[in-house]
């Protein structure tokens, strides 16, 4: 299964794709976790995308692209993958369209977590206070919504021509919100292969 999940920051994307790579046997690939990781590490790429996260702004095209195609083509990824975080723009959902085109993995999926603005904007406080993140600070996210409203809700759109896109309502108790993605995706098969 090789499927993207979209949805504003704090929607729940990291938290269904790390209950789902287990049952689904693929690895969830999270931009958002490769940034992190670079960051911690101190790595050139890392130090110069932590300027840019902490003001609340999106990391290039062009990091993103290079780190993912390293990481779509490892090993534990050739089944199949859950990204998180990407694409966010629809030249990032084009760049994808074409990297994966090239390394022979196309899109099975496309989720999408719909959860209101007030309910994420909650989400992220409480994640806030508990980990001290800058990307969840309140100010920070409604940055984030902002632009996400902008760039990233019309990849939407670019999948749903495309016949891919699933809307799954992303508020509710964990298991639930998990099964409506699971329904989602057997709804999708169920299309691919009918």
């Amino acid at each position: 299964m090789r499927l993207v999940l979209l949805g504003a920051p704090g929607s729940g994307k990291g938290t269904q794709a790390a209950r789902l790579k287990t049952e689904l046997g693929v690895p969830h690939i999270s931009t958002g976790d490769m940034l992190r990781a670079a960051v911690a590490a101190g790595t050139p790429m890392g130090l110069k995308a932590k300027a840019v996260m902490d003001a609340g702004q999106l990391v290039s095209d062009d990091i993103l692209l290079g780190m993912l195609e390293d990481r779509l083509t490892q090993d534990d990824a050739k089944a199949g993958f859950i990204l998180d975080g990407y694409p966010r723009n629809l030249a990032q959902a084009d760049a994808l369209d074409h990297l994966l085109e090239r390394i022979v993995q196309p899109l099975d999926a496309v989720v999408k977590l719909k959860v209101p603005s007030e309910v994420i904007i909650g989400r992220c406080e409480i994640r806030f206070k508990a980990e001290h993140r800058k990307d969840d600070d309140p100010e920070v996210v409604r940055k984030r919504l902002a632009i996400y409203a902008e760039q990233t809700a019309p990849v939407a759109d670019f999948y749903a021509k495309r016949g891919k896109l699933q809307i799954v309502d992303g508020v509710g108790e964990l298991d639930e919100v998990t099964a409506r993605v699971k329904h989602a995706l057997e709804n999708e098969s169920a299309a691919a292969s009918g």
